[in-house]
């Protein structure tokens, strides 16, 4: 019996190491918001007035002007937070946003349409394209690897500030 449980006590050992070798974690200064310019196709992550990171990023297929509804290709502009983390991303890891708010509602239901929503951060890699230009249902990508870091770093209600 002590064999058996030393053999269990060594196969969780190696599988724990394994898949704590994927998680990245962050000790450093805290996001405290991160700010996207779309006409830049810049992300930027804050620790008050500092940069932290900066990257490149992809939009949505069609991202001038504002999110206003469903299937609309745009990628939403204002103030919103990262609202929860999801490790099993249909695009690597994604962070998602709270798009769409009362605001933006009020508007597409004004209109007789849907806001639509699901709008996150998230990686590229379960995408079929190129991966060149904007390619996103409106959501805003960047390369896995920098989602892995910004996945570690990007706490629940972090502001987000997306601008024109």
């Amino acid at each position: 019996m002590t064999l058996i449980r030393f053999l269990i006590a060594i196969t969780l050992a190696i599988g724990l190491s394994a898949c704590s070798s994927k998680i990245t974690t962050y000790s450093g200064p805290p996001v405290t918001s991160i700010q996207v310019f779309k006409g830049e196709r810049k992300m930027f992550l804050m620790n008050n007035d500092k940069v932290l990171k900066k990257y490149k990023i992809a939009l949505g297929f069609a991202p001038a002007g504002h999110k206003q509804f469903e299937a609309d290709g745009r990628t939403p502009e204002g103030r919103y937070l990262i609202t929860h983390h999801n490790p099993r991303s249909r695009y690597y890891r994604s962070l998602g946003i709270s798009y769409p708010n009362e605001a933006d509602i009020a508007y597409a239901e004004s209109q007789g349409k849907q806001p639509g929503g699901d709008i996150f951060i998230h990686g590229r890699s379960n995408y079929k394209g190129i991966n060149k230009g904007d390619w996103t249902a409106g959501c805003i990508a960047v390369k896995d690897k920098e989602m892995t870091d910004i996945y570690a770093m990007v706490r629940k209600d972090t502001p987000i500030y997306i601008m024109p």
